[in-house]
């Protein structure tokens, strides 16, 4: 072989090394490319979870992370999965840890679903329907004014009480002190922590339950008082 046929497979070897060179070249700056693609939107959903925790958190009474985020372009650079995503260095394939941040974000994602669909329901009987546990509340508290009254007639039985004291808690006091107290409850414990705007508390059916009851048990006990003696 010539000293010229030697040169110019040299030189046809030496371009083939170049090409796949560049081609390796290439194929590593689209890797590194991806790879920071998927950290900045790792960081994205994070920030994005965050501020939804932050809000589950302050509907519940916890106030939020008082660590600020880092600013600028580059803030998913705060993000400790982006550093060991980059870093060629890394033990870990970047690769195979920035698929194991996206399996915690989705993780992470299911769990918040499942706090915001017990965040909607109400501390008091969450499984039941508005209208039952409006109707459950103001019984309940209309059989504590029952309670108060029975108390009040044995207390004007023996003469510590006027009969008309007993008259107007039994006709207006309880019936109004039971329903306010049903109101009160529905506000406060009958209300998601999500909610957006007030709960029902069927004012209409809670009035006339408390008003109706009260007086009703009244009557009743002395029915029953004469069929006793």
């Amino acid at each position: 072989m010539s000293t010229f046929d030697e040169y110019a497979a040299a030189v046809r070897q030496l371009s083939v090394q170049v090409r796949e060179g560049e081609r390796g070249a290439a194929a590593e700056a689209e890797r590194r490319r991806r790879l920071h693609a998927g950290v900045a939107q790792v960081g994205q959903r994070l920030a994005a979870q965050g501020q939804r925790l932050d809000q589950l958190g302050e509907a519940i009474g916890i106030p939020p992370a008082t660590a600020a985020a880092p600013d600028g372009p580059d803030a998913t650079s705060g993000f400790p999965v982006a550093t060991a995503a980059v870093d060629p260095a890394a033990d870990s394939d970047p690769g195979v840890v920035l698929e194991e941040a996206r399996r915690l974000g989705d993780e992470a994602d299911l769990r918040t679903r499942e706090v915001e669909a017990l965040a909607a329901r109400p501390e008091l009987l969450p499984t039941w329907s508005p209208a039952a546990r409006a109707v459950a509340v103001y019984v309940a508290c209309a059989a504590a004014g029952v309670l108060l009254m029975l108390v009040l007639v044995v207390a004007s039985g023996v003469g510590l009480v006027s009969g008309f004291t007993l008259g107007a808690w039994i006709c207006a006091g309880l019936p109004v002190l039971s329903f306010a107290a049903g109101w009160l409850i529905l506000g406060r414990w009958g209300r998601p922590a999500l909610a957006t705007v007030e709960p029902p508390r069927f004012v209409p059916l809670g009035f006339v339950i408390c008003v109706a009851l009260v007086p009703t048990a009244y009557c009743a006990s002395l029915l029953l008082v004469r069929f006793l003696r």
